[in-house]
């Protein structure tokens, strides 16, 4: 059984002077008058991120704070794929027994997401008033820190298996997750491959389908007769933004990553002008700093396995194998697996909450006012809260993880 070891973060000093180079050397191209955010990230936003990214801007102390989290490697083989070295943060809590939590990025996200959760679901809360949880953070096979496969058919239910596996070896048997994006998928997977273990869900990117009468007789008869709400309107006019306006790259993505890939690999300022403008589109007038937005950018930039590799979760979720999981098959219904949905009102897909509730046993459910995409960083303490509410004492999902409440204190303490 491969061991568990720290990690530590140390970009090669020759990396930096390569990306400094060709930051030098940018190109740009030319932009039509008043065009703003229509045509895609305006070139003055980018012009300036690119400056500040090569005058300013410092690796090594974004290295420094990342290295202060409790970052480790393991070895782990998805069956039919080679072994891959997978980065991960774990934060233990003090609690004997904390809620063991996998909390699960996406594009263009990465393991950073948890960052500002961790200071908030480490301890009970005020009087034992909320449980404490243990949390694990992979970077996802092929992102941020982590190897990728050589392989061609790493879809879902290695994803899946990956991020079981990992949970298993870190000794949690049992466990609950949390996901937006790919996040989402993955820990659907998770639930749909692994129910015996992965024992309840949260997400905060529900997409469910229209009940019908033949699958849900129940939640269809609900909503022929309960008009929608002014806020799922809305959302739904969101989802049909994001659909005809703002979608392009999933099929880019979901269809020729490789090609894609050349670009992504030659070219720092193309790979932020892409990640950038979903920042911007998939948020809610959130204030990205120019210092949190260059470092997502470049862990892409200095990721382990390469640029491309992050991209090809597009077409490897919509060309499964045969046994596979296609991405479609997380949004029916799980069975077994209890669900909490959150709604935020800037999210790329919004849609009907009774549509959600076709994805599985739902036992929890919260609305937010603000907030959009990247929930755990626009609003990590809505995400903390949800968490909170939903496995603490009297929540729907108390006791889930058997001998695992949160509330516990060691006795050291």
């Amino acid at each position: 059984m491969s061991s568990i070891n720290p990690f530590t973060v140390s970009i090669l000093d020759s990396e930096l002077e390569r990306l400094a180079a060709k930051l030098s050397s940018a190109s740009f191209p030319d932009e039509l008058e008043d065009s703003g955010w229509d045509y895609g990230a305006p070139l003055s936003d980018i012009k300036r991120l690119t400056a500040y990214w090569k005058d300013q801007f410092d690796w090594r102390r974004v290295e420094s704070k990342i290295n202060e989290l409790p970052n480790y490697r393991v070895r782990i083989q998805a069956e039919g794929f080679e072994a891959l070295n997978i980065h991960f943060v774990h934060q233990k809590s003090n609690v004997v027994d904390a809620i063991p939590l996998l909390f699960c990025h996406g594009w263009p996200g990465n393991f950073l997401e948890v960052a500002k959760l961790l200071p908030l679901l480490a301890k009970p809360g005020s009087g034992k008033s909320t449980p404490a949880f243990h949390i694990v953070a992979p970077s996802i096979p092929g992102f941020g820190f982590s190897e990728g496969t050589k392989k061609k058919g790493f879809g879902l239910a290695q994803y899946a298996e990956t991020c079981h596996k990992l949970m298993q070896k870190l000794g949690y048997e049992k466990y609950v997750t949390q996901g937006g994006d790919w996040g989402c998928m993955i820990t659907r997977t998770m639930g749909k491959l692994y129910p015996e273990f992965c024992m309840a869900s949260h997400i905060n990117l529900p997409r469910g389908m229209k009940p019908s009468f033949f699958s849900n007789p129940v939640l269809a008869i609900q909503h022929f007769l309960t008009p929608y709400s002014k806020k799922e309107k809305r959302g739904l006019g969101r989802t049909q933004w994001f659909l005809q306006e703002g979608s392009g790259y999933r099929v880019l993505q979901a269809t020729k990553p490789q090609t894609l890939g050349y670009a992504m690999a030659d070219s720092p300022v193309g790979l932020l002008a892409w990640i950038y403008e979903k920042l911007h589109d998939w948020t809610d007038d959130y204030e990205w700093t120019p210092d949190e937005v260059l470092s997502w950018v470049s862990i892409y930039w200095f990721s382990t396995a390469g640029i491309a590799a992050a991209q090809r979760i597009y077409y490897e979720a919509t060309h499964p194998s045969p046994d596979g999981v296609h991405r479609t098959m997380t949004e029916q219904y799980i069975p077994h697996v209890k669900l909490g949905l959150a709604y935020f009102p800037v999210e790329i897909t919004s849609l009907p909450r009774i549509w959600s509730r076709t994805l599985g046993p739902v036992v929890f459910e919260s609305e937010h006012d603000k907030g959009g995409h990247f929930a755990a960083t626009e609003r990590p303490d809505a995400i903390a809260a949800d968490l909170q509410k939903m496995f603490g004492k009297g929540g729907p999902a108390y006791g889930v993880v058997p001998g695992r409440g949160g509330y516990e204190l060691s006795a050291k303490l």
